[in-house]
């Protein structure tokens, strides 16, 4: 089912079952209010006759067949027809029931369709005979029945016991309060009605407000799927849709961008390939013509040179397109620091540089991978080694955080590439692909750190004191700030 159905179905099914639920309700309660009314009215208008009008001796009891002319048999009858007269009830009838009876006779009778004659039996109430016996032995001697349809029409029954418990005088009252409520419950069927088609258009009009944006997304996966990458997600908004929008944006010009740098690798891995095999050609076949075994020798140590060369390229790029499995754990940060700077100082000794290691006496721990440490920080030490002869390494706890610093006595970034130092194939060095700082940030936020070129002005080409590369790791926060070393120098403090 589309989403433009299943709303407009939802807010149907929802506005049927509120306003039925409502409209139930009300017409239950009215229903009872109204009933306990009549109830009420019905027992008050028999009480009071009862009472007041038929205070009944056992002289009604020895009332028989042929005594319709007797004096008392009349004055009943006429406070009978006064009552129905007065538009109280519609029939009014004096009755004998004696417990256990399953009938009851008639003393005295008015009901202008049918005069029942005394002793004949009451066929009106014989369906009520449990309610009688209610009546007869309750305190107050009073009873009403459930609502019953004869003629067309609904009536109750009031039952009020007289003389000796076993005269019971009994009225029938219309039921006409039901004729509002069934005009109720058919308004309340054609508010549900209008409520349905009202939420039907609103689901309609809603749902297809939100199908034809996420119709825009689908249209824009499906694009990007195509690899048309240039159009943008025209949707405006701060709701939820407009927020996927610009979420799939960002991820269609990261894809983009990642296109860019797999075709830019690619045209690199291309040309830092083709520039080894060309020279190996050249020195392959000067061995295979030279007969001098020292010039040959030669030859093929150039060879093997640009062999490692090229080998050397072809891991850089391996590593920065297929970068190892990230195990986090906590270690101390020294051990993998100081490895990494024990390759980089033997090589910059034996090139007349230093390298300058300055790490706290206390334990530096921090939740990241100890070989990754080590690779991130061997690249770094490289990278600063290529560019000045002295460098320096130190560590320290910053804000709960492990911080290595590696500075060069280099000539520095210059200022147009610092916002692009990151990203790959970005360099001004000669040798390599660019990828060193691409695969130490890769590294670094693979164990959810960063890794920073710092401000001031260490890092500028103008200043002269090189480039300063800052690392930071998650590490413990109840060690304190300065590692059992000293406090922590500020950002920018010069060294």
């Amino acid at each position: 089912m589309r989403l433009r159905n299943r709303f407009a179905v939802f807010f149907v099914t929802f506005a049927v079952a509120i306003s039925a639920c409502e409209g139930w309700l009300s017409y239950d309660a009215s229903r009872r209010a109204l009933e306990a009314e009549l109830d009420r009215r019905l027992l008050d208008v028999a009480g009071v006759a009862g009472d007041l009008s038929f205070r009944a001796d056992d002289a009604l009891l020895l009332l028989g067949r042929g005594d319709e002319d007797n004096d008392t048999w009349i004055h009943y009858q006429a406070l009978l027809q006064r009552l129905r007269a007065e538009g109280y009830v519609d029939r009014a009838d004096i009755f004998r029931w004696e417990p256990g009876d399953s009938v009851a006779t008639v003393l005295v009778s008015v009901d202008p369709r049918d005069v029942l004659s005394i002793g004949q039996e009451l066929n009106q109430v014989a369906a009520h005979i449990a309610v009688i016996e209610e009546a007869s032995v309750r305190e107050d001697g009073r009873a009403t029945t459930e609502l019953f349809r004869s003629g067309g029409r609904q009536y109750k029954y009031g039952f009020v016991r007289l003389a000796s418990g076993r005269a019971f005088l009994g009225v029938l009252i219309p039921a006409d309060h039901l004729e509002p409520l069934t005009r109720l419950g058919w308004t309340v069927v054609g508010l549900s009605a209008g409520a349905a088609v009202l939420a039907a258009l609103i689901g309609w009009r809603l749902a297809g407000g939100i199908a034809s944006r996420l119709e825009v997304l689908s249209r824009g996966a499906l694009r990007i799927q195509r690899g048309a990458m240039d159009r943008p997600f025209d949707l405006e908004g701060e709701d939820e849709v407009g927020r996927l929008a610009r979420a799939m944006d960002r991820m269609r010009t990261g894809i983009q961008r990642r296109d860019e740098q797999l075709r830019l690798m690619l045209s690199r891995v291309a040309h830092e390939i083709r520039n080894p095999l060309g020279g190996l050609e050249l020195f392959a076949a000067a061995a295979q013509e030279t007969e001098d075994p020292v010039e040959r020798r030669r030859i093929l140590d150039r060879v093997r040179k640009e062999v490692r060369g090229l080998n050397a390229i072809i891991n850089e790029f391996l590593g920065f397109a297929r970068p190892g499995p990230t195990e986090p754990q906590l270690h101390d940060v020294r051990e993998s620091a100081g490895e990494a700077a024990a390759l980089v100082q033997a090589d910059l000794e034996r090139r007349g540089g230093a390298l300058h290691l300055d790490l706290p006496r206390r334990p530096l721990l921090a939740m990241a991978d100890p070989i990754q440490v080590k690779r991130l920080v061997l690249n770094l030490l490289r990278n600063a080694s290529q560019a000045g002869d002295t460098v320096w390494l130190d560590g320290t706890m910053v804000n709960g955080e492990v911080r290595l610093a590696i500075r060069d006595n280099g000539p520095g970034v210059a200022p147009e590439m610092r916002e692009r130092i990151f990203e790959p194939f970005v360099g001004d060095k000669a040798q390599g692909a660019g990828l060193g700082l691409a695969i130490v940030k890769e590294m670094v936020e693979a164990n959810h750190g960063r890794v920073k070129l710092a401000s001031g002005g260490r890092g500028v080409a103008e200043s002269g004191e090189g480039a300063e590369f800052h690392v930071y790791l998650s590490g413990p926060e109840d060690l304190p700030d300065d590692g059992g070393r000293r406090p922590a120098a500020p950002e920018n403090a010069a060294r």
